[in-house]
C-alpha cells in the first residue's frame, strides 16, 4: 500500500491572494505602506515568520526586528479565516478521491501553521480525505527539513510514500526526505522545473492518479 503526502498552499489550493491580503491587512496595522500581491506571493513556502521576515525587509524595515513578533501573532490570528479568495485548483477534489479509490493513504505536510490549515480544509470541504495533518508549527522543523514529512509518514503507517508538492522548498523537502517527488507546476515555483529535483512533473490533476500509479509499479 502507498501514501501519498501533499503539500497545501500553491499545490492542492491557490491561497496566494488571501495570504497576500493578510500581510498588507498587517502591514497597515503597524503603520507601514502595502506591498504588491505577486511579490508577497514570492515569498510563500517557508512558513509565517519566513513570509514576515521577507515582508519587513522589502518594506525597508529589519527582518528580524521588534515588528517581527507582533506582526506574526497579528497575522497568525487573522489567518484562520483568510480564506475569501482561496480555491482548490481544478481536478484537485476527483483526483484525491480516485487515488484513495486505488487503495492510497493520503496525508498533508505544509508550512502553513496547523490552525489554519485545518480551517481552510474544513472551509473547502477537503478535510475528510487527510488520514493525517502536519502544519508548520506541529513540530518543532518545518520544511525543507524532512521531519514533519518524516511524521506523516509514520501516521499513514505505509512503507511506500510519494510526495506531492509544487515549489523549491517540497523538491528539497522530498531530497532530504529520499523520497519519490511529483511536481505541480502551476504552484508558486519561481525555479525552472528541469532545475528541481522531481520524479515527473504535471499541470493538470487528471495525470496525477497515473503518475502514482506509475510509481506503485516501479
Amino acid at each position: 500500500m502507498t501514501a501519498v503526502i501533499f503539500d497545501l498552499d500553491g499545490t492542492l489550493i491557490d491561497s496566494a491572494a488571501d495570504i497576500a491580503a493578510n500581510a498588507n491587512a498587517v502591514l497597515e496595522e503597524v503603520g507601514l505602506g502595502t506591498l504588491p500581491p505577486e511579490q508577497i506571493a514570492s515569498f510563500v513556502g517557508r512558513g509565517v515568520p519566513h513570509l514576515l521576515q521577507r515582508v519587513l525587509e522589502a518594506s525597508g524595515m529589519a527582518p528580524e526586528g521588534p515588528l517581527l513578533k507582533p506582526m506574526i501573532q497579528r497575522f497568525n490570528a487573522l489567518y484562520e479565516t483568510a480564506f475569501e479568495h482561496t480555491v482548490i485548483y481544478p481536478g484537485v477534489t476527483k483526483a484525491l478521491a480516485q487515488l484513495s479509490e486505488m487503495g492510497c493513504v493520503l496525508g498533508l505536510c505544509t508550512n502553513k501553521p496547523i490552525a489554519p490549515t485545518r480551517a481552510v480544509l474544513r472551509h473547502l470541504g477537503l478535510e475528510q480525505h487527510f488520514a493525517s495533518v502536519y502544519g508548520g508549527d506541529s513540530l518543532p522543523q518545518r520544511k525543507p527539513d524532512p521531519a514533519p514529512l518524516f511524521a506523516t509518514a509514520a501516521d499513514l503507517g505505509r512503507a511506500r510514500v510519494i510526495y506531492v508538492g509544487d515549489s523549491e522548498v517540497d523538491a528539497e523537502t522530498a531530497a532530504n526526505a529520499k523520497l519519490p517527488f511529483l511536481i505541480y507546476t502551476e504552484g508558486y515555483r519561481k525555479t525552472p522545473v528541469h532545475d528541481l529535483p522531481h520524479d515527473a512533473a504535471f499541470n493538470d490533476f487528471k495525470q496525477l492518479p497515473g503518475l502514482v500509479a506509475s510509481l506503485m509499479k516501479g
